[in-house]
């Protein structure tokens, strides 16, 4: 009985050993996910410094939560300092579904950027679209102010000439016969 009681907490313990890494790589994502919040609602300089900070933790360590932090952090962070491209290359190596804690939030992460990408060149093509739709409607605005003007001079020309006719007319009768 005491064999198997100590097999159990063998088993038990062993369980724990395997479960503590992803919870500190979850807690770790939790911090990097704070990180990137908090640097998202601070002024403009504090988020040029975080970015600078992670940026400087990566040049010395380039481990995956380093890679992580600076890809949350371009990815969460107002233009100018938001740099898509960036941050996809630095999360491509890390994105894994399966994989819990760093992989997969890497994943989803690397999923909303490809996203905000798809929109934004779809944003860009809608706008050129509106251009070129614009450029065409006022070159046939002009086109048709264009004939607008000659159809007001021929009828101009026209009311002239009836005038005429209505004076000549009009001289005739009055002369003597």
């Amino acid at each position: 009985m005491r064999t198997r009681a100590a097999a159990f907490a063998m088993v038990a313990l062993a369980g724990c050993a395997l479960l503590q890494p992803a919870e500190e790589q979850l807690a770790a994502v939790d911090a990097v996910v704070a990180e990137a919040l908090a640097a998202a609602r601070a002024p403009a300089s504090e988020q040029k410094a975080a970015l600078s900070r992670a940026q400087r933790r990566l040049a010395r360590d380039e481990s995956p939560l380093n890679r992580l932090r600076l890809a949350t952090l371009l990815a969460a962070l107002p233009s100018p300092l938001r740099d898509d491209a960036r941050a996809s290359e630095l999360l491509e190596p890390l994105s894994d579904a399966a994989a819990p804690g760093v992989g997969r939030f890497s994943a989803l992460l690397s999923a909303q950027i490809a996203e905000r990408q798809r929109l934004a060149r779809e944003l860009d093509r809608a706008a050129r679209e509106r251009d070129r739709t614009d450029r065409e409607r006022a070159r046939t605005d002009a086109e048709r102010d264009k004939r607008e003007e000659a159809l007001r001079e021929q009828l101009e020309a026209l009311r002239s000439i009836e005038r005429g006719i209505l004076e000549r007319e009009e001289r005739l009768r009055r002369k003597p016969r």
